[in-house]
C-alpha cells in the first residue's frame, strides 16, 4: 500500500453526494488512501492532470481490473500502441466530420422524434421519457446495434458501469452486468454479417473494417455504451434541470450571450457525468509527494478535479459564464473521451435547443436527486409544459453539490 493518509468514508453518504468530503479532501489530504474503495485518490485537479498522463506509472492496463473482468479487453485500459491501434480504428465512426455530416442530421432526427411523443403529454420525466431514449437511439446508430432496443441499450449500459464499479462485490451486481456483457456480444455477433455486406461508419462496422477481432469489437463496444449511454443521458436531464433552477442563465441564452455548449461545458464540470478513472500503479514510484508500489489501485477523480477551487472560484455553482476550460470532465492525455464530439453535438446541439425551443413552458415539477460518485447524475427530473408550476422560476440561486 502507498503511503499516502488514510482517509474513511461512509460509502452511502459519499453514493448520495461525494463533494462535501472530495473538498476536504483536497484541502486536507489531495492524495489519500481511501480502505472502503481499496484505492488511493487524486483529487486535485492539476495532479490529475498531469498525473493521468505518466501511464509508465499509472497504466490504464489492468488485466484484474474490474471494467477488464465485465467489458473484456478495450482500449481505455491499454496504453501506448495497443491503445492507438483500436483508438486509430475506431476513429472512422466518431471523427469530428463524420459527427458533422453522418451522426449530426439523424441526430437531428432522433430528438425530433422523442420530442413529438412528448408534446401532447404535458408532463414527462426527463432521465427515463427524454434523454435516456434519446441517448439509447443516438448511441445504437453510432455502434450499429440497430438490433438493441434502447430500454435494453439503458439497462445493458447500467448493469455494466454497477458491476464495474462494484468494489464492494454484490455477487447481484456482478450477475445483472456479466448477463447484459454476454447479451451485447450475442447482439454484436447478429449484426456482423449485415455489416459485412454493407459497411458502414457505425462503430462495430469500423472495427471489423479495421482487422480488431470479435472479442475486441465487444469489448470496446462494452465500454461505449457504458459512456455512451450514461453520459448523454445523464448531461441532457442534468444540463436541462440546471437551467431550469436558473431562470436568469437560461435568458442569457434566448438573448445570444451565451450558448448551449457554455451550458453543457459547465454542467458536465459541476456534475462530471463520469466521476473518476482507475488506474493501477505500473511499477514503484512516486507522485505528489506519496510512494506507491506496484499492483496498487489508484483513482483519479474527475468529479472532484472540476471543482477544484484553484481553478473554479464557487465551484458548487452553477455558472455559464464561467471560463471551463480548465475542467476534465472527459479526462486528459491519450484517454481523452473519443465520443467527446459526438456527444456534444447530440447535447448541446440538438437535446437541449429543440427540448426548450419546442416545449417553450417547461418547469420543474417535483424534487431532483442526484446519486452516485464513479457515476453519477439525476434519478429523474420531473417537468410539465402546461403553464403550471409548483417551484419558483424567477432569480438565479446557486446549485450546490448536486
Amino acid at each position: 500500500m502507498s503511503n499516502a493518509p488514510v482517509v474513511s468514508i461512509d460509502l452511502a453518504t459519499f453514493h448520495a453526494d461525494p463533494y462535501p468530503a472530495l473538498a476536504q479532501m483536497r484541502k486536507e489530504t489531495p492524495v489519500c488512501f481511501v480502505p472502503e474503495l481499496g484505492a488511493t485518490l487524486f483529487t486535485r485537479r492539476d495532479d490529475v492532470f498531469r498525473d493521468e498522463k505518466r501511464v509508465d506509472l499509472f497504466s490504464s492496463h489492468q488485466p484484474d481490473g474490474l471494467l477488464t473482468k465485465v467489458m473484456g479487453s478495450n482500449m481505455m485500459r491499454k496504453d501506448g500502441d495497443a491503445h492507438m491501434r483500436e483508438r486509430k480504428a475506431l476513429f472512422p465512426a466518431l471523427s469530428p466530420r463524420t459527427v458533422r455530416d453522418i451522426l449530426a442530421p439523424r441526430f437531428h432526427d432522433i430528438v425530433q422524434g422523442h420530442i413529438d411523443r412528448l408534446k401532447p403529454l404535458g408532463a414527462c420525466d426527463l432521465v427515463s421519457d427524454f434523454a435516456m431514449p434519446v441517448s439509447a437511439d443516438a448511441l445504437r446508430l453510432m455502434t450499429g446495434l440497430t438490433n438493441m432496443e434502447a430500454t435494453e441499450m439503458d439497462a445493458a449500459s447500467q448493469a455494466m458501469l454497477d458491476a464495474a464499479a462494484n468494489y464492494q462485490r454484490d455477487p447481484e451486481i456482478d450477475k445483472r452486468g456479466y448477463h447484459y456483457a454476454d447479451r451485447v456480444q450475442y447482439l454484436i455477433e447478429e449484426r456482423l454479417p449485415a455489416l459485412r455486406a454493407q459497411p458502414d461508419h457505425s462503430i462495430i462496422s469500423v472495427l471489423d473494417q479495421a482487422g480488431l477481432t470479435l472479442n475486441e469489437i465487444a469489448g470496446n463496444v462494452r465500454v461505449i455504451i457504458g459512456g455512451g449511454q450514461n453520459e448523454p443521458r445523464d448531461a441532457i436531464a442534468g444540463t436541462a434541470w440546471a437551467l431550469l433552477t436558473c431562470a436568469k442563465q437560461r435568458a442569457q441564452i434566448s438573448q445570444g450571450a451565451a450558448t448551449w455548449r457554455d451550458a453543457f461545458d459547465e454542467y458536465v464540470r459541476l456534475v462530471a457525468p463520469i466521476g473518476m478513472s482507475p488506474r493501477r500503479v505500473a511499477r514503484n514510484g512516486s507522485a505528489c509527494g506519496i510512494d506507491f508500489k506496484e499492483g496498487e489501485l489508484i483513482f483519479f477523480m474527475f468529479g472532484s478535479a472540476c471543482r477544484d477551487t484553484v481553478h473554479f472560484p464557487d465551484p458548487d455553482r452553477f455558472d455559464i459564464g464561467r471560463n471551463t476550460g480548465p475542467a476534465i470532465p472527459f479526462g486528459a492525455g491519450p484517454h481523452f473521451c473519443a465520443g467527446a464530439a459526438a456527444s456534444r453535438s447530440l447535447i448541446a446541439d440538438h437535446a437541449l435547443p429543440m427540448l426548450f425551443g419546442q416545449l417553450p413552458d417547461l418547469h420543474l415539477d417535483g424534487d431532483v436527486i442526484f446519486a452516485g460518485w464513479a457515476f453519477r447524475g439525476p434519478l429523474a427530473v420531473p417537468v410539465r409544459w402546461d403553464g403550471a408550476t409548483s417551484l419558483p422560476m424567477s432569480g438565479n440561486a446557486p446549485i450546490s453539490s448536486p
